[in-house]
């Protein structure tokens, strides 16, 4: 790929042919990166050494935490972060493939037709995302974790667990459902600002 593609392709990614994706791009997209990146390993970086069970062996604390957090809430929502921005960053990628100028994405109803696809596929995927947050997390992180350590082969079959910092971790949680909520009502301010450009009610850029 020519230094030109790759060019091209940077600035679709960085500047989206809308108001509204631009300011989700290189405003909320850069918060909603930040919040996690730093906040998110301030609450969740030590999570898995201060989770400590009764009695406080290893193994059960071992045992007990990956039954508590079958994947790490960081990694959840990093992994949501990249996965929605997959259908933007395809589309410029063939946008710069194709020679397209960003000014052009909303003139053509073909371009304008794939740009609408991307954007809603987006929201799909943080609807989904949304679904399996609250299967994984749920809204709430309680003090106690009554954890099933049967497998163990101990003398008792359920112990209590003590997870640490579960009042900060209910308002992160709280915090990040409400970066999708805004995310999904963003792209749709998105798909319906395209809408008015198309029918001349907006100016176009």
């Amino acid at each position: 790929m020519s230094p030109n593609y790759i060019r091209t392709f940077s600035e679709g990614c960085l500047r989206p042919p809308t108001v509204i994706g631009q300011f989700h791009t290189l405003f909320f997209g850069s918060i909603r990166m930040f919040f996690l990146g730093v906040l998110g390993f301030a609450v969740y970086g030590n999570e898995a050494l201060h989770f400590s069970c009764d009695p406080d062996k290893r193994e059960v604390n071992l045992f007990c935490y990956n039954q508590f957090r079958p994947i790490t809430p960081q990694v959840f929502w990093a992994l949501q972060l990249v996965i929605v921005l997959v259908p933007g960053a395809f589309f410029h990628l063939y946008a710069a493939c194709k020679s397209i100028k960003q000014e052009d994405i909303l003139q053509k109803s073909s371009y304008t037709g794939f740009y609408i696809f991307s954007v809603f596929l987006r929201i799909v995927l943080e609807v989904v995302a949304f679904w399996l947050q609250i299967q994984l997390f749920g809204f709430k992180v309680n003090a106690i974790y009554m954890c099933d350590v049967g497998a163990l082969e101990k003398k008792f079959n359920i112990t209590r667990c003590m997870v640490p910092e579960h009042f900060e971790k209910t308002i992160f949680l709280i915090a990040m459902y409400t970066f999708t909520v805004i995310t999904v009502i963003l792209c749709v301010a998105e798909i319906f600002e395209i809408s008015c450009r198309r029918l001349g009610f907006l100016k176009t850029q």
